[in-house]
């Protein structure tokens, strides 16, 4: 009856071929680590995001007089609510870590580099969607942090020459953080993730067109790829479980680790906190806004620190292969660049008095400093390690890439 059903389907939609060619042989290095498995623990996690938000949205209002207390019957009323709003709020936080991670992965492999940019650009968009959906998602409890939070990062748009005022009033819906702000807010953050879903179906094109890349940054010939299941499929759903014992660890036994005491309060617009800070996962960036003193120019700053990813397929000028792998000069920059992304999110969510001053404003040199000293570091480490001798891995891939290139021309 089932192949008979398929066998139906199979006439107007190329189903089981789809499945065949896409999922079960799907060719892929047979070299892949476990670095690999952050793509897919992202699409569980944005799974369960959009789950658990949808039964949430059946019981939040989106309304200044309602929504703090919607959220309250939601975690005392709601048969498993706690569950659900903890899963939805310890989820955007599982989320980040596991994007983040995905990200370093990618910069330390140099898994950016040609002929992959269309797909390292396209998850920068996703990042850039993810990052808008959580800002928003993350008024919408009407707490204390919540409502101070969305004042000053829209505040921030009022330092855009010429329409900055009308792009503050257009974001809030008015001349402050109010009930038009909620309500598009929730209508936003609501919509948002639908939108990532259709630019992951678009960044897995990507993927499919130029294939996976590997540990060591060489395209392996046919003959090394295998099919993705049933050992990817496996080696997947191993990280998955571990991915959920530590979730769950959170989920059961830390709920509210990733929520602030202040967001426990209702927002007062009369009260302003004494120290106002975003969530844990924008923390570099906002670090990265104070470090400026200058209001435009630390939103320029900002919205720099999290756009020039998109150049990195060309600021990075080595035609060596395998990333970190090979590269030492390369490998230390990494190294220096998590180091200062650490040091960004450490005094972001510290008061800008004393020396926390000027050890944000040296991190933030540092994080730009990377970007631009990479191009010359980059050309510099290649002469050099040409000099030196490469390894016969990369000289193999080398030499088959000049002479592809040769017959070509």
């Amino acid at each position: 009856m089932s192949n008979r059903v398929i066998a139906w389907i199979d006439q107007r939609f190329p189903l089981s071929s789809f499945i065949k060619h896409e999922l079960t042989e799907y060719p892929t290095p047979r070299n892949l680590s476990y670095w690999w498995n952050f793509g897919f623990l992202a699409g569980f996690v944005l799974v369960l995001q959009v789950v658990s938000g949808l039964f949430l949205a059946m019981h939040y209002k989106p309304d200044t007089a309602l929504a703090f207390d919607s959220v309250q019957h939601i975690m005392r009323n709601v048969n498993y609510g706690w569950l659900l709003r903890y899963m939805h709020s310890t989820g955007a936080s599982a989320f980040f870590v596991v994007i983040y991670l995905h990200m370093a992965r990618t910069l330390y492999y140099g898994s950016y580099r040609a002929p992959r940019e269309l797909m390292w650009w396209s998850g920068q968009i996703i990042l850039l969607t993810i990052m808008a959906t959580a800002f928003m998602g993350y008024l919408l409890p009407w707490g204390q942090m919540s409502y101070w939070g969305a004042q000053v990062i829209t505040a921030l748009f009022g330092a855009t020459p010429f329409v900055g005022d009308q792009i503050v009033i257009w974001l809030r819906g008015g001349f402050a953080v109010g009930d038009p702000t909620l309500t598009r807010f929730f209508a936003l953050h609501y919509l948002l993730p639908f939108v990532i879903f259709a630019m992951v179906f678009i960044h897995l094109i990507a993927l499919h067109s130029v294939k996976s890349s590997n540990p060591s940054g060489i395209n392996l010939r046919a003959k090394d790829n295998i099919p993705f299941h049933p050992y990817f499929t496996i080696k997947d759903f191993f990280g998955l479980g571990i991915f959920l014992i530590v979730f769950c660890a959170f989920l059961f036994f830390k709920p509210d680790f990733f929520i602030g005491t202040e967001n426990n309060i209702p927002a007062n617009p009369l009260h302003t906190p004494t120290h106002i800070e975003p969530e844990w996962y924008f923390l570099p960036f906002y670090a990265i806004l104070r470090a400026v003193p200058d209001a435009l120019g630390g939103a320029v700053a900002m919205a720099l620190s999290i756009l020039i990813y998109g150049a990195l397929p060309y600021l990075d000028r080595s035609k060596i292969p395998g990333g970190a792998r090979y590269r030492p000069i390369y490998r230390l920059l990494f190294y220096i660049f998590v180091l200062d992304i650490m040091v960004l999110a450490y005094v972001g969510g510290q008061p800008p008095v004393g020396p926390v001053v000027s050890i944000n404003r040296i991190a933030t040199f540092i994080y730009f400093g990377v970007f631009l000293v990479l191009p010359f570091a980059s050309i510099w480490e290649e002469r050099w390690l040409r000099a030196r001798g490469l390894p016969p891995a990369v000289q193999e891939i080398l030499a088959n890439e000049a002479s592809q290139h040769g017959a070509r021309q």
